[in-house]
């Protein structure tokens, strides 16, 4: 019988501070022994959204905090650990520079392998994580500063079919926020607005439908919704709590068009390849959102297809998935040693090639 490994995972990518203990065997479900997350949501509201030395500095005050707390939530202490894992990218690098030194001290501290994990690849295995999904799986992974739909084969091994050309949705749903004057983060604000409006009353573009790829854009989406603000406030003089809310919906509402359309045409390609899987996934901040998640998931009921959505707490960013992701992966892939360098931009395909643009939450894979 396998042996139960435990992890301690640290994630530090953009502006949460997290650290985790996840028990298990390789290649099946982990257990969640503790997961501790600080948010910086008050050191960046007054600027419209993260200001990456803003979030550097409170990683790196907080990252052995979070390790700290982890560790006594769980009643474990740092010698009963077997590996620690740490995002090393892609992500703001002065964040994943801190997570990734406070690994680098633990492990040589204790003697414990390191291993340095790609964040989306941590988002990527969440569903492996909570129900022990079977490769191959569909997964979309959407969050605030990445897009793509993937098909993911094994722990180390992801193609992508397609992915954001410009913007990522969260950067849309924060940008969208600021122009209605709404608090940060944008995507649960918009949608909390979005709630009582009506999404028909502005007909905002659906970018790239025309074109038979699995690729998105939100930039033009996002002028859109510019010129509606401007105009109602060129004939009124200012925005109402309805205008606000009809602009959220119909925001919104092309957002998940955009989202299921291409969702659709990545299933069709899915199912034809692995007809006797059938499991899309979904994972990321942007998966948190009601509305788009259950267009997703009447998609994959349509196509009579498993949907999995992990829990809200593991959609956005936190160390759980990246002490996962070390523990699916160590079965075939070496411990990183003291020269694991943190890293802005890291795709999972490496194969594919790069996606044009750049967020404002990092580079785009």
């Amino acid at each position: 019988m396998a042996q139960s490994i435990t992890i301690l995972g640290l994630e530090s990518s953009c502006d949460e501070t997290a650290a985790a203990l996840v028990r298990g065997v390789p290649g099946s479900k982990g257990n969640i022994l503790s997961s501790i997350v600080f948010d910086q949501q008050d050191l960046h509201k007054s600027f419209g959204g993260v200001v990456p030395e803003i979030a550097a500095r409170a990683h790196a005050e907080k990252i052995d905090v979070s390790v700290m707390q982890a560790l006594d939530a769980a009643q474990m202490t740092l010698a009963e650990v077997d590996a620690i894992a740490v995002t090393a990218g892609p992500g703001l690098i002065g964040g994943v520079m801190s997570g990734v030194m406070c690994a680098k001290g633990l492990a040589a501290a204790t003697g414990k392998p390191l291993y340095g994990i790609n964040h989306l690849a941590g988002h990527a295995l969440t569903p492996r994580l909570t129900n022990g999904t079977p490769f191959p799986y569909l997964m979309l992974l959407v969050s605030g500063g990445h897009c793509q739909f993937l098909l993911a084969h094994g722990p180390n091994n992801f193609s992508r079919l397609g992915g954001t050309i410009d913007d990522a949705p969260g950067e849309a749903f924060d940008k969208v926020a600021r122009l209605l004057g709404l608090p940060q983060p944008g995507g649960p604000s918009v949608e909390k607005q979005a709630v009582g409006g009506d999404p028909k009353r502005f007909k905002f573009p659906r970018p790239l439908l025309d074109r038979p790829d699995c690729d998105l854009s939100f930039s033009g989406l996002k002028t859109a919704v510019l010129r509606a603000r401007d105009a109602i406030i060129a004939e009124k003089g200012g925005l109402s709590r309805q205008d606000q809310s009809d602009i959220s919906a119909s925001f919104q509402e092309a957002v998940a068009d955009v989202l299921a359309k291409k969702a659709q045409r990545a299933l069709l390609g899915y199912l034809d390849a692995h007809p006797a899987v059938r499991s899309f996934c979904v994972a990321g901040g942007v998966a948190a959102n009601t509305a788009i998640r259950q267009r997703l998931q009447v998609l994959a009921q349509q196509h009579d297809t498993q949907f999995i959505a992990p829990p809200l707490a593991l959609c956005t960013d936190n160390a759980a998935m990246i002490a996962f992701a070390a523990l699916d992966q160590m079965s075939d892939r070496e411990p990183d040693g003291m020269t694991l360098a943190a890293r802005p931009r890291w795709p999972l395909d490496q194969a594919a090639p790069a996606m044009l643009g750049s967020g404002k939450k990092g580079a785009k894979a």
